[in-house]
Formats: C-alpha cells, sequence, structure tokens
C-alpha cells in the first residue's frame, strides 16, 4: 500500500508551533517590558500584543483552513508513531517545566534572582534542540541556538542593570525578554509560512 501524507494534520501541527510561539514570545515580551521599570510601557505592550494576536490569527487560520483538507485515517505503524511524537513531546516540554521551577528555587536560595531570567532562557533554548530532531523542523534548531546564544553573550557582555537619569533599567530582562521573543516571534512566523506553503501545495495537487 503506498504511504499517504496526511495534510491536514501536517498543517495542524505546524499551526500549533505558531500557537506556542505567539504565546511564549508574548510572555517573554511581558518580561522585557517589566525589565524596563516602566519606561514607554503603553507603547511596548501594545507592540508586543499586536504582534502576539497576529501571530494568533495566522495560526487559527492554518487550524481553520486545515479542517478543508482530506484527513487519511492512519496505519497502525503510523499511529503508534503519531503517539509516541506526542508522548515525546509531552516529556520535552514537562522537563523544560521542572528544570525552570529548579532553576528558580536554586536562584533564590542562593539569593542570585537576577541569573533566573539568563538561565531560563538557556533552558528554552536547549529544549528547541530535542524538539527539532522530534519534529524534524530546521527552524527549531536555529531558534535553540539563538536563544542560547542570546543568554550566554547578555550574561557575559551586559550589566546586570544600569540607572539612566535617576530610572533604572533591567538591562538582563529587557535584553532576554526582548531579544527571546523576537526569536520566538520569527520562528512562528517561519511555521506560518510553512503551513501556507502546505496549503498551497495541496491545492495545486488536488
Amino acid at each position: 500500500m503506498p504511504q499517504t501524507i496526511i495534510h491536514g494534520a501536517a498543517v495542524r501541527g505546524t499551526a500549533a508551533g505558531v500557537l506556542f510561539m505567539a504565546f511564549f514570545g508574548t510572555l517573554w515580551a511581558g518580561i522585557g517590558i517589566r525589565g524596563l521599570q516602566g519606561w514607554g510601557f503603553i507603547w511596548f505592550l501594545m507592540v508586543s500584543l499586536l504582534i502576539g494576536v497576529f501571530l494568533l490569527i495566522g495560526g487559527i487560520k492554518l487550524i481553520k483552513k486545515s479542517k478543508m483538507l482530506s484527513n487519511v485515517i492512519m496505519e497502525g505503524n503510523s499511529a503508534r508513531h503519531s503517539k509516541r511524537m506526542s508522548i515525546m513531546f509531552g516529556i520535552i516540554f514537562g522537563l523544560e517545566g521542572v528544570f525552570i521551577a529548579a532553576a528558580s528555587a536554586i536562584c533564590r536560595a542562593a539569593n542570585h534572582l537576577d541569573l533566573f531570567v539568563p538561565v531560563m532562557a538557556l533552558i528554552v533554548g536547549a529544549h528547541f534542540f530535542p524538539l527539532a530532531r522530534l519534529f524534524r523542523v530546521r527552524i527549531h534548531y536555529i531558534a535553540g541556538t539563538l536563544l542560547c546564544l542570546l543568554a550566554i553573550v547578555t550574561l557575559l557582555t551586559l550589566p546586570v542593570r544600569v540607572t539612566i537619569e535617576h530610572h533604572q533599567l533591567e538591562v538582563w530582562w529587557a535584553t532576554l525578554g526582548f531579544g527571546s521573543a523576537l526569536i520566538l516571534w520569527g520562528t512562528g512566523a517561519a511555521l506560518w509560512l510553512t503551513g501556507i506553503k502546505l496549503l498551497k501545495r495541496t491545492s495545486e495537487r488536488y
């Protein structure tokens, strides 16, 4: 029996990635906004929400369009493979949460909370590598590498905070927050384009 591509599932998987990047990118932007300590709060908040909502709408549209595609019932091996991937994703995502919680506890106990955001960025970046291998998505390798490099460069080259005209800025928070948000949003945009290409490829074929 010839192998069949399940177009609807492929597009929905890509759409899920877009939704994840939209949500977590906006959360990281919130860390960046907090690092600014009130400076330009409204403007940065509005821009961050607009970008997040824009990607969110894009992901939802992909899901809606995927429903118009034909889904083929998977054979036993394919179904088991899909289930294993879901389980592995849950394990990777769960371990990321455990490591972040442990990092928070350790930084708090050592009275070095300043280190928590850079360490969290490293953990988030590192979790993209097993995801890239699991889903065979190259953009995840790029996202993971950029996040890890951003965290390391920030730790080694930038001050924790600076004071400008009596206004204190949390440099690590702002840099890692906005930098990580841009990386995740960029990854989400790339996944969105991939989903659109999948839709076009399917419409041309049928």
